[in-house]
């Protein structure tokens, strides 16, 4: 397989399923980090992204332990993540997305990233990809045998029982859930022939703002979510949104009367941010550069049940799902005690662990 410097090749994907499915299938944790795919030939290395992007003047330490680690020819798959603290960091990965070769040449030495292998396409000149996950994973283990860290091979079993147990445990280290798959599946980019089992929980939270969609400023885009933590002050959580075409109307009528100032609102900063443009720290993202992040205060009176997979800190690590309006709760009961808290699970025993299961 001739390997070209950057080949444009998007991952195979995964759809999402309520629990751990069995059959001929293999398990593996669920990473919570940048997709990547990494090519290497020689001295040449090229880490893509999930939509083809290139990223690896983000992450040059990663492409200098690939070629300290991986086969001299080489495509695999696998995921960019960073630790702290014993957990996976999503929110300080995300710093790393940033223009500047300093900044980056800076965060690399001080939170430096790895890299977790989980599917091999392509060895030599062999391309691996019209063969079975089970030939894969057996040739990635082969390949990546003495492989030393930052690069790490995923832990793998053909044991849905241990999957579950791994979904209960390694949520506690930061993962995500759980990916099972095909072993006789071939490698299919852009697809979605793998399964994911995902967290998924419900938490009833205070409606504090809105922000208006693009098609209009009569219809909602989001609303701003907040839960009151221990000195009683409401905190900004996260968003929801995706909302149908006419309920996002009927919502902005609806919301109206409740509608008031930022004086006295307990997100103040919000009206210091309209009038900068600058997001505030708790709403900003590398990825959100360039975007408008105002919003539009509510008196801080309803309650909406949301449904949401996990935190990142003290937000919601992902965009929250409307489940029902909840008019029987007070919105000072809305606090972060209600949250299930998962277990603790130190990262290193996961990266450490076996995978031949």
């Amino acid at each position: 397989m001739q390997l070209p410097v950057m080949p444009p090749m998007k991952p195979m994907l995964a759809k999402s399923v309520p629990t751990i499915p069995t059959g001929e299938l293999s398990y593996e944790p669920k990473w919570d980090g940048f997709r990547s795919i990494v090519f290497r030939d020689g001295d040449e290395v090229e880490i893509g992204s999930r939509n083809e992007k290139p990223m690896t003047r983000y992450f040059p330490e990663v492409a200098d332990a690939v070629r300290a680690n991986l086969p001299e020819r080489c495509v695999v798959d696998g995921e960019i993540v960073i630790a702290a603290n014993g957990r996976l960091e999503f929110e300080v990965l995300q710093q790393r997305i940033h223009p500047a070769v300093s900044r980056i040449t800076k965060l690399s030495k001080e939170t430096p990233a790895r890299f977790v292998a989980f599917d091999l396409l392509a060895l030599g000149d062999d391309d691996l990809t019209g063969q079975p996950f089970a030939v894969r994973r057996a040739a990635l283990e082969e390949a990546l045998a003495d492989v030393q860290a930052p690069i790490h091979l995923t832990p793998a079993t053909r044991d849905s029982a241990l999957a579950q147990e791994w979904f209960a445990q390694f949520e506690g280290a930061g993962l995500d859930g759980v990916v099972a798959k095909p072993l006789a599946g071939p490698y299919q980019p852009g697809l979605r022939t793998m399964f994911k089992i995902k967290h998924q929980r419900t938490a009833d939270c205070v409606v504090a703002g809105y922000r208006v969609h693009k098609s209009g400023p009569d219809s909602i885009g989001s609303l701003l979510l907040g839960l009151y933590n221990d000195a009683g002050d409401l905190a900004s959580v996260g968003v929801i949104g995706a909302f149908p075409a006419a309920r996002r109307k009927e919502l902005f009528t609806e919301l109206q009367p409740l509608v008031t100032t930022f004086e006295g609102h307990p997100w103040a900063w919000g009206g210091e941010q309209e009038t900068s443009r600058t997001p505030r720290s708790s709403e900003y993202s590398r990825w959100n550069v360039g975007k408008d992040l105002s919003f539009v205060p509510l008196q801080p009176d309803l309650v909406v049940e949301v449904r949401y997979e996990h935190m990142e800190g003290d937000r919601f690590r992902h965009t929250a799902q409307f489940n029902r309006w909840r008019p029987d709760r007070e919105p000072r009961s809305c606090t972060y005690a209600q949250l299930e808290e998962p277990v603790t699970y130190d990262l290193a025993d996961i990266l450490a662990g076996s995978h031949r299961q």
